[in-house]
């Protein structure tokens, strides 16, 4: 029966060729039942190992319990063991994180730290079948869509899982047949954490309808990858179709698609939309709703007629600098051909102060080449501007007088003639915050 579970494990790693034979694997050891299985049943299968443990301090004497219990298991099977030390809360309390999120930042970096000091192959960690069961329900609940329902991957990066194959009762008859101690976390035996209360509520729960419900889910999981390939081949297409050169989405173009609402969750959940969100965006995009606009935290969205544009809602206003230069011109002057520098003919200017300033409701000027007068409302809107560019456009003003709708056109009652002498030149730039 030994025998079995190790022939599993071995053959979990050859089928889906987690590491080589001859290499060293770094084995992620807290002293728990998964992990201590996890060692003992790699070097059975002859693999050198180097054991990484890590002291959160964060279960004061059950910490210390666990350190030196790993400890002796390490000169026991005569494997070498690196320990380290993290003040977690305090990195979790720095870096604005939870603590769970700061053990698992501070453990991966350690831990690829040890495997490029080792010159280690992967890193080994112990998630189980049934943690990759939780993972499936608590993805369920959290409303993740097909990325969340794979379970748990068996390879990321150097990080590889050789116990996926396996249950935790598996890993409990394995241990005892060795008569291999271990500990015990007690945080795992409370519910206050959700993926506790699926172990310890909902999957019981589950057991009494269908006793191979672990099974079962892990199976639903391993088709579920699978699907999952051929889904984000499509989805990758369908998202590159309905992406514009600028990073917007083209509403015709989603519609089009054969799952527009599936399409559109992968776009969007990477900047916080929700499932209500969500429907809300697509509903006004079928109903031509131009001008709405939607927030998440970091996030602003805006239907734009025919296209969704997105920016980040903590933006700074890019900070420009008016360059002013008045030059003399003879007969050879060429007014450049560059729509961020404007020539005005200087002596044909009203006047007061060169001033810039974000356009305002009833602006007028005369655009170049036209004759009367236009609102700029107007012009942006012709030249067909979204609104977040409307919201940002400058114009230069001579007293009371816009000269300049930068980036777009001069005033025509100030253009450069044959009969100018002297020209005053504008460009706008951008600071160089280190001058």
């Amino acid at each position: 029966m030994k025998d079995l579970f190790r022939h599993k494990v071995a053959g979990f790693i050859e089928e889906n060729r987690l590491f080589d034979a001859n290499c060293s694997v770094i084995v992620a050891l807290s002293g728990g039942a998964d992990s201590v299985a996890l060692l003992r049943v790699l070097l059975q299968c002859g693999y050198q190992c180097v054991a990484a443990h890590c002291n959160f301090h964060l279960r004061g004497d059950e910490s210390v319990r666990d350190e030196e219990f790993v400890r002796a298991l390490c000169r026991e099977q005569q494997v070498l063991l690196e320990v380290v030390h993290f003040d977690t809360v305090d990195y979790a309390r720095q870096n604005k994180v939870s603590i769970e999120m700061a053990a698992r930042e501070l453990r991966y970096r350690w831990f690829d730290e040890i495997r490029v000091k080792h010159d280690a192959q992967v890193i080994a960690v112990a998630h189980h079948r049934d943690d990759s069961v939780e993972t499936f329900l608590l993805n369920l609940v959290r409303g993740t869509g097909i990325n969340g329902l794979t379970g748990i991957s068996v390879v990321n990066g150097n990080v590889v899982r050789p116990l996926l194959c396996v249950s935790r009762e598996d890993i409990l008859q394995y241990l005892e047949r060795l008569h291999q101690p271990y500990v015990t976390d007690s945080t795992n035996l409370v519910d206050d954490y959700t993926r506790n209360k699926i172990r310890l509520n909902i999957l019981p729960a589950l057991a009494e309808i269908n006793p191979s419900v672990s099974e079962s889910i892990a199976e639903t999981a391993r088709r579920l990858s699978d699907v999952h390939a051929v889904y984000s081949r499509a989805m990758s297409d369908s998202c590159r179709r309905v992406t514009l050169a600028d990073g917007s989405i083209s509403v015709p173009l989603l519609l089009d698609e054969v799952a527009p609402q599936a399409v559109l969750f992968e776009l969007l959940r990477k900047y916080g939309v929700n499932a209500s969100q969500l429907h809300d965006i697509l509903r006004s995009m079928e109903k031509g709703e131009s001008g709405r606009r939607f927030y998440t935290s970091a996030y602003e969205l805006l239907l734009d007629r025919d296209v969704l544009l997105i920016r980040s809602s903590q933006r700074e206003e890019q900070p420009l600098v008016l360059v002013q230069e008045v030059i003399t011109v003879d007969d050879d002057f060429c007014v450049p051909r560059d729509k961020d520098i404007a020539c005005l003919d200087a002596d044909s200017l009203p006047q007061g102060e060169v001033t810039m300033r974000v356009w305002r409701s009833g602006d007028r000027f005369v655009p170049f080449g036209m004759k009367g007068f236009k609102k700029v409302r107007d012009y942006l809107r012709d030249r067909k501007q979204s609104l977040f560019e409307k919201e940002s456009q400058r114009v230069v003003c001579v007293g009371d007088e816009i000269v300049w709708l930068v980036g777009e056109r001069t005033d025509n009652r100030f253009r450069v003639t044959s009969n100018t002498r002297r020209v005053l030149k504008l460009s706008v730039q951008i600071p160089n915050c280190g001058d």
